[in-house]
C-alpha cells in the first residue's frame, strides 16, 4: 500500500465521514495499478525522454506534416474530441459539460476565510476553485481547507496554483485534486529578461535537464494519486530561455507547454490539460489555435482550459473575456473556462456560465436549430491561416474636393463606430444631449469631433425637411465629417443633402449604384444569402462602406467568413462594418453577446467597425453607452485606442494590496490617456512578466509597498501604497505620455 501524508489521510477520513464510504478502497485499487511501475521504470533524465521533434529544424514537419487542422470542423460548430481528465468528482473533456471555475482571492493561510469564500463560490455554481500556494505554510493550509470543506459537505475540487516551488507543488499534491504549473517559472523562474544566445538546437535542448529534474517528482506523485494537472503557459511569463529562442510569441507559448507535456508523457501520465493565457485576446486566440493544431498533427487529445488573463473589471473585463473565450468556443475549442475579473470571485460566475451556455447553444451536435443555421450557409472554402495574424484593413472614403463635406471622416482607418439614431433624438431641446451622446466636443453649441466621437450615424427614418432645427443639426454633423447614413428609399421620399444612401446589395446591383437626389456616397448591406456572383459585383459598385447584417436562419459566423473569403479573393478593399442587433437591456449580457459574436470575427482580422442596433420594445441603452461599448470592443480587439488600456490581475492569495480599490484609484487618475497601457499587478508573480505589453506597471512587492515599472524595467522601488498613485502619475509625466484632463467647455471656447 502506498504511503500517504497526513494531508491525504485527513482528506480521506473527511471523505469517509461525509460520504459514508470506504475512501481507502478506491485509492487502493486506483493506486495499485500504478505502484507496480516505479519511477525507475520510466525515463529518469532528459536524455532518456522522447522529445517532440522541433519546429525550427523542420523535423516536426518532416515527421508529422505541416500544421493543418485546428478544430473539428471549419463549417460546423463541433467540440474538438478530447480524452477525459479526472479531477476529483468532476471530469474535463469533450464528453462532459464545460467546467466553470474561478480562483479564491483570500489569503490561503486564512483557512476559515478561504473556506467561506470557496463555499460561496460553490453555492454560486462553480465546479472547481483554484487557490494560491506560495510555500509550505500555504500547503498546510490547503490541506486544512480541503479537510474542512469535506466536513461541511463540499466536495468541490481544489487546484493549487504553483509558481517557483517544485517541492511545495509535490507536497500539496497530497491534499488537492489538481496542480497548476506555469512552464515559465516552475523551474526557470528568474524574473529577468536576460537574452540568452543559443548556437544550435542542441544547445537550447541541453537546458531541458533541469526542467526534467524539477518536474519528475511531481509527475510521479500526480500519476500515483491520479491528480489532475494544468500545464498553464502565460504570454507574459515565458522564461528567458524561451523568450530568447522563440521570442514573445504564440509559438514560444506552445513550445514551452509541449516540453512539459513531453515530460508528463514520458512517465505515462496523461491526466492533464493545457492553457495558453494572455491579456491580449488576439495573442490568446492565436496561441490556443496553434496548440490545438499541434495536438491534431501529433495525435494528442488533451483538453483545453480557456481564459483571458488580467482581463480587468466591469463590462471591459467581460468584453475582453468574451472576445477571447467566445472566439475559441465558437471554434469548438475549450473544455473548461475561467473569466478573470478584478472583482470578487463570486461575480465571475454569471459571465463564465453565460459563455458556456452560449457555446452549448451553438453546437450543431447538441442544438438542431444551430445545425440548421450552419447548414444554411452557402458553400465556401475557408483559407484562414491560424499560424499568423493579419488584419484586413478596408479603405476609408477618399475626400472629394468637389463635395460640400469631407467624407474621409465618415469612417476611421483604425476601426469605426456607427451609432443608430432616431428622429426623436433630434427634437427641440435634445440636440445638445445628442451631441454629447455622439462623443462630440461642443463650442457655442456647435459640435466638433473628438478622439472617441462616433464616426457616422445611421437613421432608419429622418426628420422631414420642414423640421429646420433637426435638419440643421444633421448638417452641422456632416460639416465636421460625421457621416449620416440613411436607407435610399427614405432619401427618395425626402432628400437629405450629403447623406450616404444605404441599399441592399441586390437593389444596388439592379440600380447600378445610382444614388438618390442629394446623396454623395453609397453604402450596401449584405445579408449572407447572396450567391457568389452577386457578391463579386460589389467591386463595380465601389461603395463607401459595406454592412454585414446576416439574415435570420443563417449562421452569422460562417456566413460572415464566407463573405470575407469572397471579398479577399476579389480584392474588394471597401471597409466592412458588422451590424449587430440585440434585444437585451443588460449591460453584462450585451458585452458577452457582442464580444462573442462580432469579436470572434474581428479576431480573425475580418471587419473594420461595428454598429449596434437595439431591437424590440425595450430600448434600454443610450447612444452614449452604445458608443462607449463599441469603442471598448474595438480596443479589446486591438484596433482603435480611445482610452487608457488597463491590464489588472484578478487578485488571489498573493495580492499585497486591495486590488479593487487600487484599480479604481488608478483608473480615475489615468483613465484619460488613450494609447497608454497601465498594468496593475498584485504581486511579483504577475509582474513584470504578465505586464510585458504595458507601458507602465504598478506591482506589489512587500506588504504596504509597490514597485513602478516602465516597460520591463523597475524604475522606482518600495513606494508606500499611499504615495504610489501620485508617483505613477509623475512617472507617466516623466516619460512624456501624460495629458491633463481636458478643461470645461467654456475654457475650450476661450482657447
Amino acid at each position: 500500500m502506498p504511503n500517504f501524508s497526513s494531508f491525504t489521510v485527513a482528506a480521506i477520513f473527511a471523505v469517509s465521514a461525509t460520504q459514508n464510504v470506504d475512501a481507502f478502497a478506491g485509492l487502493n485499487s486506483r493506486n495499485g495499478a500504478v505502484t507496480s511501475l516505479r519511477m525507475s521504470e520510466y525515463p529518469t533524465s532528459a536524455d532518456d525522454i522522447l522529445w517532440t521533434p522541433t519546429v525550427k529544424s523542420g523535423d516536426r514537419d518532416e515527421q508529422f506534416g505541416p500544421v493543418g487542422q485546428y478544430c473539428a470542423d471549419l463549417y460546423t460548430v463541433l467540440r474538438r474530441k478530447t480524452r477525459t481528465v479526472d479531477c476529483g468528482p468532476i471530469k474535463f473533456g469533450s464528453e462532459h459539460p464545460i467546467v466553470r471555475q474561478t480562483m479564491a482571492t483570500t489569503n490561503t493561510a486564512d483557512v476559515q476565510g478561504s473556506v467561506e469564500q470557496i463555499m460561496r463560490c460553490a453555492d454560486k455554481g462553480f465546479d472547481l476553485i483554484r487557490i494560491t500556494v506560495q510555500g509550505k505554510r500555504e500547503a498546510n493550509a490547503a490541506a486544512n481547507i480541503r479537510e474542512t470543506l469535506f466536513k461541511k459537505g463540499y466536495d468541490i475540487p481544489l487546484c493549487a496554483d504553483m509558481h517557483f516551488q517544485p517541492k511545495v507543488a509535490n507536497l500539496v499534491a497530497d491534499a488537492v485534486e489538481k496542480i497548476r504549473i506555469n512552464p515559465g517559472n516552475f523551474a526557470d523562474g528568474r524574473k529577468d529578461f536576460e537574452e540568452k544566445v543559443y548556437e544550435s538546437e542542441a544547445d537550447y535542448a541541453s537546458d531541458r535537464a533541469y526542467l526534467t529534474e524539477a518536474m519528475l517528482p511531481l509527475v510521479e506523485k500526480c500519476r500515483t494519486l491520479n491528480r489532475a494537472m494544468r500545464i498553464g503557459t502565460n504570454h507574459g511569463s515565458l522564461s528567458s530561455r524561451v523568450l530568447s529562442y522563440y521570442g514573445d510569441t504564440p509559438r514560444g507559448m506552445v513550445e514551452s507547454a509541449l516540453e512539459f507535456a513531453d515530460i508528463c508523457r514520458s512517465q505515462d501520465y496523461h491526466n492533464f490539460v493545457f492553457s495558453m493565457k494572455a491579456s491580449n485576446p488576439l495573442v490568446m486566440v492565436q496561441s490556443y489555435r496553434l496548440l490545438a493544431a499541434e495536438q491534431y498533427r501529433l495525435g494528442w487529445d488533451y483538453p483545453l482550459h480557456l481564459g483571458v488573463t488580467e482581463a480587468g473589471e466591469g463590462e471591459d473585463g467581460r468584453m475582453k473575456s468574451a472576445v477571447g473565450i467566445g472566439t475559441l468556443l465558437a471554434d469548438g475549442l475549450g473544455d473548461t473556462i475561467r473569466v478573470s475579473l478584478t472583482e470578487d470571485p463570486e461575480f465571475e460566475y454569471e459571465p463564465c456560465n453565460r459563455l458556456a451556455e452560449i457555446s452549448e447553444s451553438r453546437g450543431a451536435d447538441k442544438n438542431p436549430e444551430a445545425a440548421k443555421r450552419q447548414e444554411a450557409t452557402k458553400t465556401y472554402i475557408d483559407t484562414r491561416d491560424i499560424t499568423a495574424f493579419a488584419r484586413r484593413k478596408g479603405e476609408t472614403p477618399v475626400k472629394d474636393e468637389e463635395e460640400p463635406v469631407d467624407a474621409s471622416g465618415f469612417l476611421s482607418a483604425d476601426g469605426s463606430v456607427i451609432l443608430v439614431i432616431t428622429p426623436e433624438m433630434l427634437s427641440s431641446g435634445n440636440i445638445q444631449y445628442l451631441y454629447q451622446d455622439l462623443g462630440c466636443k461642443t463650442a457655442v453649441g456647435m459640435p466638433f469631433k473628438d478622439i472617441a466621437t462616433a464616426d457616422s450615424i445611421f437613421m432608419r427614418t429622418i426628420p422631414p425637411s420642414t423640421d429646420t432645427e433637426a435638419r440643421t443639426a444633421l448638417r452641422r454633423l456632416l460639416e465636421v465629417s460625421v457621416g449620416v447614413i440613411v436607407p435610399a428609399e427614405e432619401l427618395e421620399k425626402d432628400p437629405l443633402p450629403n447623406a450616404v444612401a444605404l441599399m441592399g446589395l441586390t437593389e444596388a446591383v439592379e440600380k447600378e449604384g445610382k444614388l438618390p437626389e442629394g446623396a454623395i456616397r453609397l453604402a450596401i448591406v449584405i445579408n449572407g444569402d447572396e450567391d457568389d456572383a452577386t457578391l463579386k459585383k460589389i467591386k463595380s459598385l465601389d461603395p463607401a462602406m459595406i454592412f454585414i447584417d446576416i439574415k435570420e436562419g443563417i449562421s452569422n459566423l460562417h456566413a460572415s467568413r464566407r463573405i470575407f473569403e469572397i471579398i479577399r479573393s476579389e480584392e474588394i478593399n471597401t471597409a466592412v462594418i458588422h451590424h449587430f442587433k440585440t434585444d437585451t437591456n443588460d449591460t453584462n449580457e450585451l458585452a458577452l453577446q457582442l464580444g462573442g459574436t462580432v469579436g470572434c470575427l474581428l479576431t480573425d482580422g475580418n471587419g473594420d467597425g461595428v454598429m449596434i442596433e437595439q431591437v424590440g420594445k425595450d430600448l434600454g441603452f443610450s447612444p452614449n453607452y452604445l458608443r462607449s461599448t463599441s469603442f471598448s470592443l474595438l480596443q479589446g480587439c486591438r484596433m482603435r485606442n480611445t482610452k487608457t488600456e488597463f491590464v489588472s490581475c484578478p487578485s488571489c492569495g498573493r495580492t499585497l494590496f486591495d486590488l479593487q480599490e487600487t484599480t479604481a484609484k488608478i483608473t480615475e487618475a489615468t483613465g484619460h490617456l488613450p494609447g497608454v497601457t497601465v498594468a496593475i499587478m498584485g504581486c511579483i508573480v504577475n509582474g513584470p512578466g504578465e505586464m510585458a505589453d504595458a507601458d507602465f506597471g504598478y506591482v506589489g512587492t512587500i506588504p504596504g509597498k509597490v514597485d513602478l515599472y516602465y516597460g520591463k524595467e523597475v524604475v522606482r522601488k518600495s513606494i508606500p501604497n499611499d504615495d504610489a498613485v501620485d508617483s505613477l502619475i509623475e512617472l507617466i509625466k516623466e516619460y512624456g505620455m501624460w495629458k491633463e484632463v481636458e478643461e470645461a467647455e467654456e475654457e475650450l471656447v476661450a482657447a
